[in-house]
């Protein structure tokens, strides 16, 4: 093991419609698996936010996000971090790194995507048209339902399922903000290559999201491509151990890389 847990933290970022608790048990094994910090934040709109309204482009997005940071984790200010950020987020955290280069050391993409670089059916397949407009018009239980089946390619697991209902009960998502991050989402296009590097991990299985649009990102940002054979969108999920074996490889790769040990 090459990191030692004083040194910089790792943040994760979830998409659309998901809050922090969606992470489930994979930050602690992350940082187990690190030995260092691994720290999370909610969408304005989503989890402990959820009366909070959702800006409507992924750079609006992007500054509530590092307004939350400095608010919620004051003493890592001024530090440089790791951002780990699956669909939606990933389009966060490479606007992030471009933002504050100077903050962001490393950007793992997971089932990310841009416009211009996949077409609209690769971004969101066209199967999944309908259960979206459906998530957005139906009740807390059936939207959860909904989302399992264009997320998890793995055998329902009806106690995780409960939890995800239980949520979205507790801390529901409003049918405004459910658009707004849905446009801000369709909207982003990148533009940049962030300086810091990124790493690219795509499950194969994926039914929401095209792998393709993976492998589009690793070529626009010559970024390491690892992609898992049998997981769908929510790699965490499915192949959490996986997950944190990867981005450990990574991160250390990083570290040597730059001598920040």
């Amino acid at each position: 093991m090459v990191l030692k847990p004083e040194q910089k933290p790792v943040l994760l970022l979830r998409g659309l419609l998901r809050e922090s608790r969606h992470w489930l048990d994979f930050p602690s094994l992350l940082s187990a698996k690190l030995q260092r910090p691994v720290l999370t934040l909610d969408l304005p709109g989503c989890g402990a936010l959820y009366q909070q309204s959702s800006a409507s482009s992924i750079p609006a997005l992007r500054s509530q996000l590092q307004q939350q940071w400095a608010e919620l984790y004051p003493e890592e200010q001024g530090k440089a971090f790791d951002l780990v950020a699956i669909s939606m987020g990933g389009m966060l955290a490479l606007d992030w790194a471009l933002n504050a280069p100077e903050r962001v050391k490393s950007v793992t993409l997971i089932n990310s995507s841009s416009a211009g670089l996949s077409p609209f059916w690769q971004r969101l397949h066209p199967r999944n048209y309908l259960k979206i407009l459906l998530c957005v018009v139906a009740g807390p239980l059936k939207r959860e339902e909904l989302i399992w089946q264009m997320t998890v390619n793995s055998p329902l697991q009806s106690d995780v399922l409960k939890l995800w209902q239980h949520w979205a009960i507790e801390h529901p998502v409003s049918r405004s903000n459910a658009l707004r991050q849905l446009w801000a989402a369709s909207r982003f296009q990148l533009t940049a290559r962030p300086a810091c590097p990124v790493f690219v991990v795509s499950g194969l299985a994926d039914q929401l999201v095209s792998p393709l649009c993976s492998q589009a990102l690793a070529h626009k940002l010559n970024a390491a491509l690892l992609t898992h054979a049998e997981a769908g969108h929510d790699l965490p999920l499915e192949a959490g151990p996986w997950l944190a074996d990867v981005i450990d490889q990574n991160l250390n790769e990083v570290y040597r890389q730059y001598s920040c040990v």
